[in-house]
């Protein structure tokens, strides 16, 4: 899959999140979706967000793509605080460096334009990143296999098919941040390997930083590195095919699901460093010598 004229890697954007709380108001009080996120993304790295219904996934993202602001915290991309950006810069950055496809394709098409109406109108709107050649937006339905497709009104196409063109009008302009919210939840297996190749291609072509939150552990495994969110926390990172606690910038950890089974929430734990590592001993089992090394 030929998508730029030669490769950028490392021109994405690298996004920091510093202790990040998102609070929305309700009849009984705020609700905290977001808990004090830490999270570093390098340029040019492609990863999975995870993570139950209600966890905050959907909510990290429209954070990224700078549609809501933090209750407290910062979000930067780049050397830009989105919290302190005006809703004219934003909507520049939109246009020439952040792409976001929306888990309902609805939100992100015109429904009574066609499919290339759609490719097209995205590629007038925005600027294409320097040495990327913008293609054709027939060759980009095509290439997810939409050809057959292209001069329907998109209200006429199924839900697999409108996330499908979303994706394409997404990736028209090679973006510096590739942000997409369940982009394989309606599409059978065949379908989901065209979008993830097409996606992680822009990511190794153009060098494009890919945020993908998901429930596909399919679509999680093809990437290299994974985010756990529970409860509006990182919980565990994965790092190919090897899965890892977090220590946060406050020395707190969360731990994962199997260590929990031997040191349940309210075990009393001293932690002990052993040379390069450390040991987590469950006072109860202190004098058996039982421990969970780190």
């Amino acid at each position: 899959m030929s998508l730029a004229t030669a490769p950028h890697r490392g021109l994405g954007l690298e996004v920091h999140c510093q202790r990040v709380v998102l609070l929305y108001p309700s009849d009984e009080g705020d609700v905290a979706a977001l808990r004090g996120i830490d999270l570093d993304i390098e340029p040019g790295e492609a990863l999975a967000i995870l993570g139950p219904s209600g966890s905050g996934k959907s909510s990290l993202l429209a954070l990224l793509a700078g549609l809501i602001k933090p209750s407290s915290g910062r979000v930067r991309l780049g050397d830009r605080d989105l919290g302190q950006m005006t809703g004219r810069e934003l909507a520049r950055m939109h246009a020439s460096s952040v792409s976001l496809v929306l888990q309902d394709p609805t939100r992100n098409l015109l429904p009574y334009a066609s499919a290339i109406q759609n490719v097209e109108f995205a590629q007038r709107l925005g600027k294409a990143r320097a040495g990327t050649q913008v293609r054709p937006a027939r060759q980009l339905l095509e290439q997810l296999g939409l050809s057959e497709l292209g001069s329907r009104a998109v209200a006429s196409l199924s839900g697999g098919e409108q996330q499908r063109v979303a994706i394409a009008a997404s990736i028209s302009l090679g973006p510096e941040l590739l942000l997409v919210d369940e982009p394989t939840n309606q599409l059978d297996g065949d379908n989901r390997d065209v979008v993830l190749e097409l996606l992680l291609g822009v990511n190794r072509e153009l060098g494009t930083t890919l945020v993908c939150v998901t429930h596909d552990q399919a679509v999680a495994d093809a990437l290299p590195r994974t985010v756990n969110i529970r409860d509006g926390l990182v919980g565990a990172e994965g790092r190919l095919g090897q899965t890892y606690a977090v220590v946060s910038r406050e020395g707190t950890i969360d731990l994962p699901p199997d260590v929990l089974e031997v040191l349940p929430p309210g075990t009393l734990v001293k932690v002990v460093r052993r040379g390069q590592g450390a040991e987590l001993i469950n006072r109860d089992l202190d004098e058996s010598g039982e421990t969970v090394s780190l």
